[in-house]
């Protein structure tokens, strides 16, 4: 009980309104109020009032109408971009360096035997004249000795075919080479008329089959316009599956070595050689180099912009040694890049091409991202889902890295094996055609399929540091004619200690990297809108608006607690009526006084006569006598004098 009534006086001192009804509430609102409008509805006459009613209103909502667009711009975190051009000593960029074959011939030469007999035998099946207008296969069985020599286990695990489309809806399968039993979807197209056949008429294109496993129908064709791609597609995944299975130290020993590969070299006025480099493993070149890495020592800085500071290098590619039919492009493939970050050639990467001097002039791009809730960028890669395979190098995170991996990942779940040219998980082998007979159809569908490319997409993040290295490239020829004959004597004892001439300009080349200045661009984000604006802009558009202020929300603030407290008085009076009502129900009869109930008590005549029945032993004398007046005792204690502490005791307890 004591706790509710000091419930109940708390209600009334936080109630500091002028009533407790609700309209007195907000009439004293209006009357008391800073902000314009309010004053005026309670002052003004009827018609007046209306107005201001409307306007009061028509205004608040475009208060909030504006609010909603302001809180909804923050939410929406953009940013702004700053380019700011700074001015200061920087660190040389790691530059790496690779052939662009990534083995000798003459080394993997054994592994490929097979593959190369096949593919020269396709080429002459392809080249040779057409009869008329059909496309006739090469009988194996009419030859004895080409079906002896080739190896057609090989060949039929992922074959070659031509595809007649004279008639588009109709297309003529025929494989290159065809045995005794036709395959499913290997037809020969019958000798058409050729008398009134144009060569624009003549549509041949060369696919490569793959199916999901060997002898299935459930095949597809990858088309090319040209037998050249389809020639070098072919044979990048043969050899894929041939070289998957060779471990990684055999295949370092059958790349081009550092000694043999890097000729000279000059970094700024301090010479250097193939020690200063480190080796690493790249499945689409081999043996790469790496200059100014960054792993076991400092990266080092360059002193000056220009080319006499910058980093200088002599390279043979050995072009006379290149595989046929897996590189068709020669030269060495360069990049430049952060320290410590891993080289994806294949995309940043540029070609220096065999018998020039390429100057590579480069310009520094800072890139600074804010992270979230701005953009969806990493700081180091821990907040990506996707495992980052290429964390055994002890490389920092990249969003190449991160794709790279996501899609090996996704094959190994669906294909059950790993690509070759991608790092494997821990447990996995890589694919190949012995033991994943479909690895071929599995790979090509997965790279093909849109889903799977958003998936890792959406999955891997930018980094929210980086450093862009933009390159301005100039050539010439090197070394001219005059000069070729002393360098390439110099460069040929240099290297093997021999008096005769080995190089030649085929496989030579030379590189010059450096700052063209040492100005570098920052691009920065930062936030476009912040609390501050947030802040300024509400205030801004209620003051114009209404013309009010903070103070103003203050009040408006106080007479909505003002509304709760009256409420919840409110409640506790309809609670209490509610109480009285059930008891009211209990009696329905108005209870005795407390006079009664002492009467009663004290003195039997005093009691009601339906309240006090006879007794059964009563007799009807007893029955006839009238009721005996009863006076009440005196109350005695009321004359009794209390002493004075029992009295203060009494007054505290009050």
């Amino acid at each position: 009980m004591k706790l509710k009534k000091y419930f109940v006086r708390a209600l009334h001192r936080l109630q500091k309104g002028p009533g407790y009804t609700y309209k007195e509430l907000l009439v004293w609102y209006c009357d008391n109020t800073n902000t314009h409008g309010p004053k005026r509805i309670i002052k003004e006459g009827p018609k007046k009032k209306f107005v201001w009613f409307f306007l009061t209103l028509l205004f608040a909502s475009l208060v909030f109408w504006q609010w909603g667009i302001l809180i909804n711009t923050y939410l929406s975190y953009n940013v702004t971009s700053s380019l700011s051009i700074g001015f200061k000593t920087m660190k040389f960029p790691a530059v790496t360096v690779c052939n662009a074959n990534p083995f000798k011939y003459s080394e993997v030469k054994p592994l490929l035997k097979e593959l190369d007999k096949l593919i020269e035998a396709a080429l002459e099946r392809i080249l040779q004249p057409t009869q008329g207008d059909s496309i006739l296969p090469l009988p194996l069985n009419s030859s004895d000795n080409i079906s002896e020599t080739l190896d057609l286990r090989l060949w039929n695990q992922i074959p070659l075919v031509l595809i007649d489309e004279h008639d588009k809806d109709h297309p003529v399968i025929v494989d290159i080479f065809e045995t005794n039993q036709t395959g499913p979807g290997n037809q020969t197209a019958a000798p058409p008329d050729t008398s009134n056949t144009t060569s624009e008429e003549k549509k041949y294109k060369l696919a490569v089959k793959l199916c999901s496993h060997e002898g299935s129908n459930d095949c597809i064709y990858r088309n090319f316009t040209s037998a050249a791609q389809a020639v070098t597609e072919w044979y990048i995944l043969q050899s894929t599956s041939i070289l998957s299975k060779v471990p990684l130290q055999e295949r370092i020993r059958m790349g081009y070595q550092a000694e043999d590969m890097i000729l000279a070299c000059l970094y700024g006025a301090e010479p250097c050689n193939y020690k200063n480099f480190t080796q690493i493993y790249h499945p689409d070149h081999g043996n790469c180099y790496i200059f100014n890495w960054g792993m076991d020592e400092e990266a080092l800085n360059s002193s000056n912009p220009g080319a006499e500071f910058g980093l200088k290098l002599i390279l043979d590619i050995s072009q006379q040694d290149y595989i046929p039919y897996l590189s068709s492009a020669a030269g060495a493939r360069l990049m430049l890049h952060q320290q410590k970050s891993f080289p994806f050639l294949k995309d940043q990467g540029i070609y220096a091409m065999a018998g020039t001097e390429t100057s590579i002039g480069v310009l520094v791009d800072e890139l600074e991202r804010m992270g979230y809730p701005y953009s969806d960028c990493t700081m180091n890669g821990s907040d990506v889902p996707v495992k980052n395979l290429y964390s055994e190098y002890n490389t920092s995170y990249s969003i190449q890295a991160c794709l790279r991996s996501c899609f090996q990942n996704r094959m190994v779940e669906i294909c059950g094996c790993g690509h070759y040219m991608f790092p494997l998980p821990e447990g996995v082998n890589y694919c190949n055609n012995e033991d994943n007979p479909g690895w071929a159809y599995c790979y090509s569908s997965l790279r093909s399929s849109i889903g799977h490319r958003q998936f890792c997409i959406d999955s891997c993040k930018e980094t929210c540091n980086d450093t862009q290295y933009k390159m301005t490239i100039s050539m010439a020829d090197w070394p001219s004619e005059a000069s070729e004959d002393w360098i390439f004597h110099i460069l040929s004892y240099e290297r093997d200690m021999s008096t005769n001439v080995t190089l030649d300009r085929n496989g030579i080349i030379k590189l010059n990297i450096y700052f063209q200045e040492y100005n570098y661009r920052t691009i920065s984000e930062s936030a476009a809108t912040t609390i501050v604006w947030l802040l300024s802009s509400l205030g801004g558009q209620f003051g114009f608006w209404m013309g009010g202020s903070v103070l103003c929300l203050i009040e408006f603030g106080e007479i909505i607690i003002d509304s709760l407290w009256i409420t919840i008085i409110n409640v506790i009076s309809w609670c209490k009526g509610l109480k009285q009502k059930r008891a009211q129900a209990r009696y329905p009869d108005a209870p005795p006084t407390v006079s009664e109930l002492v009467e009663a008590h004290t003195n039997l005549g005093f009691q009601h006569e339906d309240s006090r029945a006879p007794p059964s032993g009563a007799t009807c004398r007893d029955e006839a006598l009238p009721p005996e007046p009863g006076t009440p005792p005196p109350n005695y204690d009321s004359l009794r004098v209390q002493p004075l502490d029992v009295l203060d005791v009494d007054s505290d307890a009050e």
